[in-house]
């Protein structure tokens, strides 16, 4: 086997010893954390990602979390299925303040949506993109402010040592009680115990999670039985249309790689040079 295209599938440096003519990994997707890097790297070989053809799937998923959280969607659909009518008070997005935490492909894209919605956005990134912060209003702050300051903070950032368990229990502590934490990135970047305790104790007031530490999300998980949580089976990016752009460029990945060309999503150039 030369080369495989996958999705979330772990390449540990147990099952890259088990594979030694592979010569290339093309992810269907952007996240890469389910691959050891430095391993494959190591054994030169190359792998590569699909970024920006799920940006516009992500982000409306993002928003649509979003919406269903102001305007206690679950609530008010359960009230009307149990036959009642008891409206569930909501509020509105418009003069909010949005906190992106990560400002990459897709955080642009969601910040572009929330600027359409009259929202107040703030950002935190390592790399600050100023022309674009610019032209779409969004103002960059430390992390600390970012969540002492927002409405609704959503999580766009790539998971590495860096952001594992970025939003922990202090970081959940400087959030306002009425504010609502999104997660559509990776599910390692919350600590899952200090989030539930949080939610539990009303601390924020919810949160909309399509990604988990352990997926599938174990059957006894608490989040499944909290009344402030949307859950969903990390299907930000699962549209046909993001499907089939992923699957055609992780394709051309491959098929570069192979041919000894240079592929447009590769993640360690390095390993060309050899």
């Amino acid at each position: 086997m030369d080369g495989v295209i996958v999705s979330s599938d772990p390449f540990t440096t147990r099952v890259l010893d088990a594979s030694p003519q592979l010569k290339v990994i093309s992810r269907t997707g952007v996240g890469y954390d389910a691959i050891d890097m430095k391993a494959a790297t190591a054994r030169g070989i190359i792998v590569c990602n699909t970024p920006g053809v799920n940006r516009h799937a992500v982000a409306e998923w993002t928003f649509a979390l979003m919406l269903s959280c102001s305007r206690k969607l679950k609530e008010n659909q359960a009230e009307v299925r149990k036959g009642g009518w008891t409206r569930h008070e909501g509020i509105d997005l418009a003069g909010k303040t949005l906190g992106l935490v990560g400002l990459g492909t897709i955080g642009k894209e969601v910040a572009q949506r929330a600027s359409a919605f009259e929202m107040r956005i703030l950002a935190c990134d390592v790399i600050r993109d100023a022309q674009f912060a610019e032209a779409h209003h969004v103002a960059f702050v430390p992390l600390e402010e970012l969540l002492r300051e927002s409405d609704f903070v959503s999580l766009h950032a790539f998971l590495n040592d860096k952001t594992r368990h970025l939003i922990n229990a202090e970081r959940l502590s400087l959030m306002k009680p009425t504010a609502f934490l999104i997660n559509t990135a990776r599910g390692g970047i919350v600590d899952t115990e200090a989030l539930c305790l949080a939610l539990a104790e009303k601390r924020i007031a919810g949160a909309a999670l399509d990604v988990f530490e352990g997926e599938p999300l174990r059957a006894d998980s608490p989040l499944r039985a909290m009344e402030n949580v949307y859950l969903s089976p990390h299907v930000g990016g699962a549209t046909a249309d993001a499907r089939r752009l992923s699957g055609a460029m992780a394709t051309e990945n491959l098929i570069c790689a192979l041919k000894g060309e240079r592929p447009p999503g590769i993640l360690n150039p390095d390993v060309l040079a050899r």
